[in-house]
């Protein structure tokens, strides 16, 4: 197979930046645009190159020559009046006489070619066009495609501001087949976006091939900026679809908008003020982020599946005016109890897409090349959470939305909303101090005994956070890793009448005795300890069995010599009061508690608790200031 590489484009947008070279020649890192496309090509076999020129052409001329020198056959044709993006392609007409590949020379990318081929032969297809999603749709071309990815509408920009648009867009790498010429007219100016796409896919088969790989354009000195950072830190080479994703999974309603109870109406979905941001780190991570949803409104009969379509697209489109994108979105629109006159039966079955099923993210991983086990589903709801433990996920609940305040099933992590997840997720906090905890695993002299490390601190102060991320790390190692969570030993708040502090809250003694029991070889059970009065308490089990690490967690970690005698190695969590205050508050209304209770609980605990555990850190081999 051929390629064309469209070189002659002046840069206009590009300014001082490249006013003496043409585009596909700026450097990004230590090579042009045009030898990554070149080198990218020749992976694949495509080797012989033909490079439309105009606009300083003698520079990629004196660069390259004939390619012999690079193993390529390069060929050029001039174009002695610039004709957009059509007009060259035209002239090379009697050149190009089976499926050629067409890239814009000023488009960074690393693309399978292999599978793009096989996807373009698979279809039958007379055009294909390489989509995705990106950060800025309301400045590009946009794609509507069918459920065969079969291309049924191009919608330039500037888009109507009273409609929503899936966030499709023309990436600049297409595969042609003849056909296409009878279509084009020769030396007359034109854009395959602007002129020839809104009218050929309506005249053949025309298909729109959708991948999370990297193809960024060059088009102004911030996205040149951008790329250059990309490809040095790894993130290019990283990016292409042979490499194992990992995806963040986001359920919808609860999470990235308000849950209004069975949105039907693209009106009634409104997005969170922090969700465009969460969003926009994802992007910047190497994370994909992929919405998993349950939308039954369509088996109710609420509305349609292009109605919903509707819906999901103002999501897109809201999110891409705040320069924030979704990899993909995965909905199921079916819902399993049948038998209402106003249903549609054709969505009331059984499935394996619904959550809590992992079909939809199990499809995800096919279609992307995802790895489940180090990807992670965030949720609002119990499904959420079993759909994400049941794919092999790490799972995170949020406090908005259902806030999982029913749940039997707890997530691996509890944020406040998706922001807060996001930025653990992203910033990883506790990285640096897992080095120092591994390091002082590595040095313990008894490998035969388990390593425990006791992690004490004030209520909200992240334990919870970081025995979790201790547990997933060391688990990630081979390690055999046992949580030991202290919240199950606090007495049901009916039953503290006789409570003076945190020490008898939490049954000190009992701790002591179970702990010490657990140690040595026995089984313990114990009722959990429900934190929301919507929460019902269950029978927990913990056993040591041959455990490499074993982590204690709670307020009173380190409020018990005996304990302190059986750890290896004692962290405490000091956290800001403000700070502490805030969560404190968060994390009671979550509870459907009034501020005026928040309040008069605060200042008990800060009597009969919080000075009492501050104290603590004394015993600490490692303060972790928060």
């Amino acid at each position: 197979m051929k390629a064309v590489i469209l070189a002659g484009g002046k840069g206009t947008r590009m300014g001082s930046v490249i006013n003496d070279i043409p585009k596909p020649m700026v450097h990004i890192s230590d090579k042009t645009v045009l030898q990554h496309q070149f080198e990218l090509l020749k992976i694949y076999g495509v080797t012989d190159i033909i490079l439309t020129v105009n606009h300083l052409k003698d520079v990629i001329i004196d660069k390259y020559k004939d390619g012999s020198e690079i193993g390529l056959n390069i060929t050029y044709y001039e174009e002695k009046v610039p004709l957009g993006t059509v007009g060259a392609i035209k002239e090379l007409e009697h050149e190009l006489t089976e499926d050629f590949l067409v890239l814009y020379g000023d488009v960074m990318m690393n693309v399978n070619l292999e599978r793009l081929i096989q996807f373009h032969k698979q279809k039958e297809s007379e055009c294909t066009i390489v989509i995705h999603p990106n950060d800025h749709p309301y400045d590009s071309d946009l794609i509507e495609m069918n459920e065969d990815e079969r291309v049924v509408a191009v919608y330039n920009k500037p888009h109507d501001p009273d409609k929503y648009y899936r966030n499709l867009v023309n990436a600049g790498l297409y595969i042609f087949s003849p056909v296409v010429f009878k279509y084009l007219e020769k030396g007359v100016k034109a854009d395959f976006g602007k002129n020839i796409f809104p009218i050929l896919h309506s005249k053949i088969r025309m298909f729109a091939y959708n991948t999370p790989e990297y193809l960024k354009d060059m088009g102004t000195p911030e996205r040149m900026e951008q790329v250059t950072r990309d490809y040095e830190s790894g993130k290019i080479e990283r990016s292409i679809f042979d490499n194992k994703k990992r995806a963040i999974f986001l359920d919808r309603d609860g999470v990235l908008n308000y849950d209004t109870d069975l949105i039907h109406k693209p009106e009634d979905l409104k997005l969170y003020d922090f969700t465009a941001e969460a969003i926009k780190k994802i992007n910047k991570s190497e994370y994909l982020s992929v919405v998993v949803t349950n939308q039954s409104v369509v088996a109710r009969n609420l509305c349609s599946l292009d109605e919903l379509q509707i819906i999901h697209n103002k999501l897109e489109t809201e999110l891409g005016n705040d320069r924030a994108k979704l990899d993909a979105i995965y909905y199921c629109p079916h819902h399993p109890d049948k038998g209402y006159p106003e249903e549609n039966p054709a969505f009331k079955i059984e499935c394996e897409c619904r959550k809590p099923k992992p079909g939809m993210l199990i499809e995800a991983s096919k279609e992307f090349n995802i790895d489940l086990q180090k990807s992670i589903m965030i949720g609002d709801s119990e499904r959420d959470i079993l759909a994400g433990k049941a794919a092999g996920c790490a799972t995170v609940g949020v406090m908005t939305g259902q806030g999982l305040k029913k749940t039997k099933v707890l997530p691996d992590y509890f944020f406040k909303n998706l922001k807060e997840a996001v930025n653990f997720i992203i910033d990883k906090p506790f990285e640096a101090l897992f080095h120092q905890v591994n390091a002082d695993y590595q040095k313990k002299s008894d490998k035969n005994k388990p390593f425990i490390i006791a992690i004490s601190g004030n209520t909200r102060s992240g334990k919870s956070i970081l025995s979790s991320y201790l547990k997933e790390v060391f688990s990630n190692q081979g390690l055999s890793v046992a949580k030991i969570e202290l919240d199950n030993w606090i007495l049901p708040e009916g039953e503290r009448d006789n409570c003076k502090d945190v020490y008898d809250r939490f049954q000190l003694n009992k701790v002591e005795t179970d702990i010490s029991n657990l140690l040595s070889g026995k089984k313990i059970s114990l009722q959990t300890y429900s934190n929301h009065v919507q929460r019902e308490s269950n029978i927990i089990e913990y056993e040591i069995n041959g455990n490499d690490i074993i982590i204690i967690d709670g307020v009173i970690a380190l409020s018990s010599e005996k304990l302190r005698e059986k750890s290896d190695l004692k962290l405490f969590l000091e956290i800001n009061e403000d700070i502490h205050k805030h969560r404190f508050i968060d994390y009671n209304r979550w509870r459907e508690k009034d501020l005026p209770e928040i309040e008069e609980i605060y200042q008990k605990r800060k009597q009969d608790e919080y000075q009492l555990i501050e104290k603590e850190s004394k015993f600490a081999d490692l303060v972790i200031k928060q």
